[in-house]
């Protein structure tokens, strides 16, 4: 179909997560990461804020004011606000760059999602406005924006660990040999914070003062020195506000439940993979993505617990968006990793 003057047609990548939306633009880059979060009116169902605005008003809200998270462990709950939110970033990208026409989106997705589960992401997203979508698996598109060679027939493991689910996979030959999901990343260890917080100093703290002390002084493994924390929150015997400090040991307590859940996840897929696949990851090691690979010293207790090499890959937080955006540049290429068949039109970018 001729596209009328003054109108372009372009191919976007979506990480569409459950902590960050990121989108990347053929021919621009990564032009949305964001948070995946809405604000809605309750009393008359009208969207006030999506993204960071939504952010800054968790815990912050009046009673007809509900924040909403439209993606659970990487799986789309609310399929109209996701279909809301992704249309408010299209629509701003479009704005930006003068576009009105988006031709098609690689999108990725956990490994353990249902057809039905990767159907509603592809329809959330046609509804917004793409007019074709292909699904690619993430440890496969966090590969391929880490820049590994997933073609060679050598193992490539890559440990995703996200906002809601850790992606565990083996790539080998293009495709996926070994994987797990687990829903235990980044948001549970906010999730533990705030119970060892309240069980511990009977202290009512929110999400967002979780997430200061998992990124300021949160660690997997004992760093060179003392780190403490200032957090204020509701005293749960009197009711008032009241203020104290914490340590890095009792965040590295409070979490280390939900870390030794992720090693044990790696070692099973180790476990039950071909044996010179496993002699490979000896060799080259394990790299690591996602938000949750940049909690203090993760890498170094991983390769502690596995004797096994690990690294984190360059921008882990933009690696899924990145390989997604690698694939939509080429879907002929790449099109036996996606899981529909490709419109031969939809390779024009």
């Amino acid at each position: 179909m001729q596209i009328p003057f003054g109108l372009f047609s372009k191919n976007v990548g979506i990480d569409l997560g459950t902590a960050n939306t990121l989108i990347y633009l053929v021919g621009k880059g990564i032009v949305v990461n964001e948070p995946s979060i809405a604000a809605v009116n309750n009393k008359t169902s009208q969207v006030l804020a999506i993204g960071e605005e939504a952010k800054k008003m968790i815990g912050r809200t009046p009673s007809h004011i509900d924040i909403i998270r439209p993606l659970i462990n990487g799986v789309i709950s609310d399929f109209e606000m996701t279909q809301e939110m992704l249309n408010y970033f299209l629509k701003r990208i479009a704005a930006y760059k003068s576009l009105v026409r988006y031709n098609a989106a690689v999108i990725g997705v956990p490994t353990n999602l249902t057809e039905v589960e990767r159907k509603s992401v592809e329809d959330a997203v046609v509804e917004a406005g793409v007019a074709r979508a292909y699904v690619i698996e993430e440890p496969l598109a966090a590969a391929l924006g880490a820049r590994l060679p997933i073609d060679e027939p050598v193992a490539n493991m890559i440990v995703d660990i996200g906002g809601g689910t850790t992606e565990v996979a083996i790539i080998s030959m293009g495709g996926t040999v070994r994987s797990r999901s687990l829903k235990i990343a980044g948001e549970k260890f906010s999730e533990d914070i705030i119970r060892f917080v309240r069980d511990e100093f009977k202290l009512d703290i929110g999400i967002p003062t979780a997430e200061e002390l998992k990124i300021s002084i949160g660690s997997a493994a004992p760093p060179d020195q003392k780190l403490e924390l200032s957090v204020r929150g509701r005293d749960l015997v009197t009711g008032l506000p009241k203020e104290i400090t914490i340590k890095d040991i009792q965040i590295r307590a409070a979490i280390s439940k939900s870390i030794r859940s992720v090693v044990e996840t790696i070692k099973e897929v180790i476990e039950v993979a071909p044996p010179e696949l496993v002699g490979d990851i000896l060799r080259s090691g394990i790299y690591l993505c996602g938000g949750g690979s940049l909690l203090k010293g993760i890498d170094h207790f991983i390769s502690k617990e596995l004797n096994v090499p690990v690294s984190i890959v360059d921008d882990p937080l933009t690696c899924v968006v990145r390989g997604t955006g690698i694939a939509v540049e080429n879907l002929k290429k790449y099109a036996q990793i996606l899981n529909t068949p490709i419109i031969p039109q939809d390779i024009r970018i």
